[in-house]
This record gives C-alpha cells, structure tokens and sequence, in this order.
C-alpha cells in the first residue's frame, strides 16, 4: 500500500511540474509579445506547441501573431512568408479542436490579412469565405464577443467599400462591448482580445 501511495504522489508531482512548464513557457511567450519580440514569441508558442501535441492554444497564439503582424507590411515576400507559416499553424490548432469559433475568428482575419494586401487578387475569392466562416462562427458561438466584434468590424470594412451605411454594424460593437463586460475565459491562456478595437471602432461609428 506504501509502495502504491508512493507512485501516486511521484506521478501526482509529475503532472503539476508538467503543468507548471506549459504554465511558465506561455506565460514567457505572451511576456515576450508584449516586450515588442513577436518573432521570439512565436517559437515559444511553436516549443510549447511541439510539447503539447493536444492542446490548441499554442499553435492558435503563434499564428495569430503571424497574422497580426502582417498587416501593414509592406515587403511581399515577408508578408506571404508570415501568412504562410500562419496558415499551417492555424492548419494545427483546427486539426486539434474542430468546430472551434475562436480559430474560425483567425481564419476569417488571415483571410482578411491577405485581401488588405491585395484586395484585386485575393478579394474575389476570399471574401465569400470570410463571410461564411463568421455566419458558422456565429451559429455556433453567438455570443461570443470576438465573434461578433470581428464580423462587425468585417461588414464595416465591407459596407465603406461600397459606400453604405455603417450604423447597423456599430449597434454590433456595441452589444459586442457589452459581451466583453460578462465575458470569462476558460483559462489565462484562452483568447481573451478584442475589447479594446472595440472601443477604437466605436469612436470612428462617432464620427
């Protein structure tokens, strides 16, 4: 019996340090993106993501930087190299968790990543798909802030195009920012962003 408590507290002790290493490498990862290192952190997440083969947070932040920090890129090469490599970690998190609304959210702005480079190339082809993956992301998920935050911001951006009216969506981000308020994650590590563009594209629904 000693011998049997023995191997529960050994294998008790390796689960919470196992714990403990994805807890520390994510958190290094997110402080290494807000010190302005988006490249450091990606093969932190990328690590963490080797280690974790089951989990699809780690993939889901690595693309997502990949994705955020291509946008205003100006050089073609990099930028397709960013979205590229954002794609097949994207590619990772969707084969771990299926159905997921927050990685359909990602894909919808890669999508959108490369419209806003080249919007005569890729905007035929790619907008249809962001349309369809925020109508399955709202189906599943219609209440989930980043949900209905970026589908708001998508049907802005779209109806400025062609020189509609923008007042329906803003009524969007404001039930948006009001989800945000009772919004709770699942974990630290669970995608928690969007209130503050929010409240950025509030201000322009103002003017």
């Amino acid at each position: 019996m000693k011998h049997v408590i023995t191997i529960a507290i050994l294998l008790c002790s390796i689960v919470a340090s196992a714990q403990s290493n994805y807890e520390k490498g994510m958190q290094k990862a997110f402080d290494l993106w807000s010190q302005n290192k988006p490249e450091e952190a990606v093969h932190m997440f990328e690590r963490i993501a080797s280690a974790e083969t089951d989990n699809w947070l780690p993939p889901y932040w690595a693309s997502q930087i990949n994705i955020v920090t291509s946008f205003g890129e100006k050089d073609e090469e990099k930028l397709a190299a960013k979205l590229k490599k954002a794609q097949n970690l994207l590619n990772d998190a969707t084969a771990i968790s299926k159905n997921n609304p927050e990685i359909m959210v990602l894909q919808a702005m890669l999508h959108t990543a490369w419209i806003a480079s080249d919007g005569a190339t890729y905007g035929m082809t790619l907008s249809p798909k962001v349309v369809e993956l925020y109508a399955k992301a709202e189906a599943l998920a219609p209440n989930n802030p980043r949900v209905v935050a970026s589908k708001a911001e998508w049907n802005i951006g779209s109806a400025q195009y062609f020189g509609q009216d923008i007042a329906p969506f803003c009524k969007d981000l404001k039930r948006a920012l009001e989800l945000f308020a009772n919004f709770k994650a699942e974990t630290q590590f669970h995608p928690q962003w969007g209130k503050d563009r929010v409240e950025v594209l509030l201000e322009s629904c103002k003017g």
